[in-house]
């Protein structure tokens, strides 16, 4: 993977750095890979549903509104992830579990965590433009994370 200070450098005109505010919780610390994206809130039914897929070294962007009130990921969504091949999870909003998480080899950004877990009602949408911050955030945008930040492109800007 190459690092987000690189990319920066070499592609400015073409990413997006989301803020800082993003914690890591995966055991992974750097991860990328095309964007797949839910907007929930609050409710991580639909987070359940896309992580039970093969992730195929997909990003999954959860746009929960940065909520603190609940958690969207715990301890065994972070495994069903990292089972069935996902590269990282991006949570605009709280996490738990987070020991559990930890032991995931896949890469886990949060605003923050919470112990209180998330409704169910199958609410939001799936593959749809999501906003996280100030970034609007497409299906297939790559994403790249890594201790310096996260950068997104419309396009894959390795190789």
């Amino acid at each position: 993977m190459i690092p987000t200070a690189d990319i920066c450098d070499g592609h400015g005109d073409e990413v997006v750095v989301l803020d800082t505010a993003f914690g890591s919780y995966g055991g992974a610390t750097s991860f990328s890979g095309p964007v797949s994206t839910l907007a929930v809130l609050e409710d991580n039914s639909m987070v359940r549903d896309a992580l039970e897929e093969d992730g195929a070294g997909r990003v999954l962007v959860i746009a929960g509104g940065g909520s603190t009130r609940c958690a969207l990921v715990g301890g065994n969504l972070g495994q069903m992830a990292d089972d069935n091949g996902w590269a990282g999870i991006l949570v605009d909003g709280c996490v738990r579990d987070v020991g559990e998480l930890r032991g995931t080899t896949i890469g886990i950004r949060a605003r923050g965590s919470s112990p209180r877990r998330s409704v169910k009602r199958g609410a939001g949408e799936r593959d749809v433009q999501v906003r996280i911050g100030e970034v609007d955030v497409s299906p297939g945008m790559w994403l790249w994370a890594d201790e310096d930040g996260i950068v997104l492109s419309d396009r894959n800007l390795e190789g």
